[in-house]
């Protein structure tokens, strides 16, 4: 029996070196939390440059959940936007529904320019004609999220940047490893207030 634990631990013990040392896959994650704090500040500080000069397709917006005083950027999200939409729709409120087209992806790296996809409501090709928003409550989302849709109006189209301090934090989700920058493409199709019974 003691022969048996033994070469049991011992191939186990094999595996585990093999997969950790030899395994190049797992390359293109490291030091992730670094090079998400890079990247976030450089866009943070490209969207920040774009406005000072007059440039009104990028917007750096503040949490809803944080202070105004705040002057961190991991506070703010990132927004630049593709196209406008209704501007004399009413603001979307936190407890407001919401019907949303989106594609989200990690930040881009060498082996994934684009970035990794992660969750879309959407197959194939960007044609509002055919595709099906998801609907929800513009509370439902991460922080940074609920913060893009409470800013846009209907028919807003933005390719939103959110710190993961605003996203899934410290916490890996599904195909989202933890430290990630979100970045997504988002329309806001359509907004509505809450029914009052």
């Amino acid at each position: 029996m003691n022969r048996f634990l033994y070469l049991m631990f011992a191939i186990l013990a094999a595996v585990v070196t093999s997969c950790s040392e030899n395994d190049d896959a797992s390359t293109e994650f490291n030091d992730w939390q670094k090079r998400n704090d890079a990247y976030f500040a450089g866009v943070y500080q490209k969207a920040k440059a774009a406005q000072d000069s007059g440039d009104k397709t990028w917007r750096v917006i503040r949490a809803y959940t944080k202070n105004t005083a705040t002057t961190k950027p991991t506070d703010f999200i990132v927004a630049h936007v593709v196209a406008t939409g209704d501007m004399n729709a009413p603001a979307t409120l936190y407890t407001d529904s919401v019907e949303v087209h989106y594609r989200g992806c990690l930040m881009p790296t060498t082996e994934h320019p684009n970035g990794v996809q992660f969750d879309s409501s959407w197959t194939g090709d960007y044609n509002l004609q055919v595709m099906s928003p998801m609907k929800a409550t513009a509370s439902t989302f991460v922080d940074g999220f609920s913060t893009a849709v409470m800013a846009m109006k209907p028919g807003d189209r933005w390719t939103v940047y959110i710190p993961y301090a605003l996203g899934y934090k410290a916490q890996a989700s599904a195909s989202v490893p933890a430290y990630s920058t979100l970045v997504f493409d988002l329309t806001l199709a359509k907004s509505w207030k809450k029914r009052i019974e």
